[in-house]
């Protein structure tokens, strides 16, 4: 209250803190206030595993920290929560995970090969983030706001004005869409500068993403830096993908 005031738009909370924790706490607060507090409790359900509810008390507590350590890329695992909605349990497997890094990573590789270039059509823009506020603002519905990232993709406009819908949507889900398509669109960039000139080049099945991480192991090699060349291998085997150097760079493939 010394921060926040005497009234609350929303509080947050796991499922299992609605009785009795949160009552006590409506009880406590407005006995004190004199007063309604809070109008919007919001509950999320739990993250599961195949054997049920992850807690640390079974040793199965997911970090930031241990995602990273196994070279997984946080915003992926954020991605993979906004495809469910906060009131269904989610079920966590590193499979599951790595089915959402390489929708991730394609998602990516398709706003990469947007051309940033041109004015966006304000009156489109408009249009859609009005879709996007009542796809998400209907009880908060993530999964639908992901959907619509592919929604946008498919539309029929010029891609300056896909590129600004797409940032305006992500800064609500917070993926960094642009920022890691500007990314692959400089590895591809490397990647073709360094074919011409008889460099590392990296071939494969046509995906900007993989390529880019690919590149980016070579570099990392070259610099002898060899714990991130290791550990882009690893991100990429958990991806499904296989490396292979060659002579002047490297392919991949799907395994």
């Amino acid at each position: 209250m010394k921060f926040n005031g005497e009234y609350l738009d929303l509080h947050c909370g796991g499922i299992d803190n609605a009785f009795p924790h949160h009552t006590n706490e409506i009880a406590q607060s407005e006995a004190y206030l004199g007063h309604e507090w809070c109008k919007q409790w919001f509950h999320v359900a739990h993250l599961n595993t195949n054997s049920g509810k992850m807690s640390k008390s079974k040793g199965e507590f997911l970090t930031v920290s241990l995602l990273e350590e196994k070279g997984y890329d946080p915003i992926v695992y954020r991605y993979f929560c906004l495809q469910s909605h906060y009131r269904k349990g989610l079920v966590f497997s590193w499979e599951n995970l790595d089915n959402a890094v390489v929708a991730f990573n394609k998602l990516i590789a398709r706003i990469a090969a947007l051309k940033p270039d041109g004015e966006a059509d304000k009156a489109v823009v408009a249009e859609y983030e009005d879709k996007f506020k009542a796809l998400v603002g209907n009880d908060l519905n993530t999964s639908m706001g992901v959907t619509a990232l592919y929604d946008v993709l498919k539309a029929k406009t010029d891609d300056a004005t896909k590129l600004a819908i797409l940032d305006s949507y992500d800064k609500v889900l917070s993926l960094s869409l642009l920022e890691k398509a500007a990314k692959v669109r400089e590895e591809q960039a490397k990647a073709q500068t360094a074919k011409a000139a008889g460099g590392y080049a990296v071939t494969g099945e046509g995906d900007p993403a993989i390529d880019a991480l690919v590149l980016a192991r070579g570099e990392a090699k070259k610099a002898k830096n060899f714990a991130e060349a290791d550990r882009i291998r690893d991100e990429l085997k958990a991806m499904g993908v296989e490396v292979t150097d060659v002579p002047g760079g490297a392919s991949w493939k799907r395994i």
